[in-house]
């Protein structure tokens, strides 16, 4: 290997090692350069305890994690640095050098879970009632009726273009759902193929409606026969992809003048938000969207915590403070 300045530092052990890597498993230039650049830091950090690479323990590991951690480093980067270090102390087991690997067993601090984006209640707003001057109408009534159902309904885009218009016993065998109008409910499979059945409210429905009425027209009369029973097609009637909605609905937002790109996760997001902030129940808000597991609903409890304690603030007789 032809040796960099930053090669130059590391022990005879670790040369080898990247030596190794570079032979038998061809890395890419790039990639040879950070497993480089971690095991130089492992070697300042060893360095700073007075003790060879090849001497140190999880303990040592351990507290160069922390020291990272406590440095700013994020969890998912030391979770690359342990990894780089524990291929170097795995090659090092095999080549008899250690008695074990202080690194198989240390794992990075888990990072912190951002919290799910959602759209003001009135941008959300602004979004479901915007009509595109000008737009073609059989688009306009599909990418309406999209958006309704994302956000009056909470469903995810794979449960959106997968309804049918209809349900079917093929529909059953394929994991897809039907809307049905007359009864209000939107019946979808969502993940594990668990199926639930949402409201479909007044706003929704009458953009189903309207969607319907326009849906064959493109294909003609013979076309309307051979026409899939997806719910929700593109122009040659085939079931619309889910990348399509992605796109759509971005430009639909960017043209109903809202701040920020929207995806369809956001509309979700969005559901559950602000019907948690009206209602409180966060069992209902957890059946609506399908979570098997009540503490992936709860973190919209923290999302909202501000807006709550806002209304905690102004509406509560012993949060109120006397005159």
């Amino acid at each position: 290997m032809n040796d960099t300045p930053v090669a130059l530092h590391l022990p005879p052990e670790a040369l080898q090692y990247l030596e190794h890597v570079r032979v038998e498993k061809r890395l890419a230039a790039r990639t040879l350069t950070l497993y480089t650049l971690d095991l130089q830091r492992l070697a300042a950090m060893a360095a700073g305890v007075d003790l060879p690479l090849l001497r140190l323990t999880s303990a040592h590991i351990r507290r160069f994690v922390a020291q990272m951690h406590a440095g700013g480093r994020s969890g998912r980067g030391i979770a690359l640095i342990l990894s780089g270090w524990r291929g170097f102390y795995t090659w090092a087991a095999r080549q008899g050098l250690v008695p074990h690997n202080p690194v198989q067993d240390v794992r990075a601090p888990k990072a912190p879970k951002p919290l799910p984006k959602a759209l003001p209640v009135d941008e959300a707003v602004r979004l479901a009632e915007h009509q595109e001057t000008g737009a073609d109408p059989w688009l306009e009534a599909r990418d309406a009726a999209i958006v309704e159902l994302l956000y009056g309904c909470g469903l995810r885009v794979g449960e959106l273009v997968g309804l049918d218009v209809a349900p079917s016993p093929a529909a059953h065998q394929q994991g897809r759902g039907w809307v049905d109008l007359q009864a209000g409910e939107a019946h979808v499979f969502g993940k594990g193929s668990k199926r639930r059945s949402v409201p479909v409210g007044r706003a929704a429905a009458e953009a189903l409606q309207a969607w319907l009425a326009q849906r064959a027209l493109p294909l003609g009369a013979a076309g309307a026969a051979r026409l899939e029973p997806a719910l929700f097609i593109g122009r040659r009637g085939a079931r619309l992809t889910a990348q399509s909605v992605w796109s759509r609905l971005r430009q639909r937002s960017q043209v109903a003048g809202l701040t920020t790109p929207v995806h369809p996760h956001m509309l979700r997001h969005s559901f559950a938000s602000h019907l948690l902030q009206s209602s409180g129940d966060l069992r209902a808000v957890q059946e609506l969207l399908g979570h098997a597991n009540i503490t992936t609903t709860q973190v919209y409890t923290r999302l909202d915590f501000q807006h709550l304690a806002r209304v905690y603030d102004a509406a509560h007789p012993r949060a109120r403070r006397k005159p």
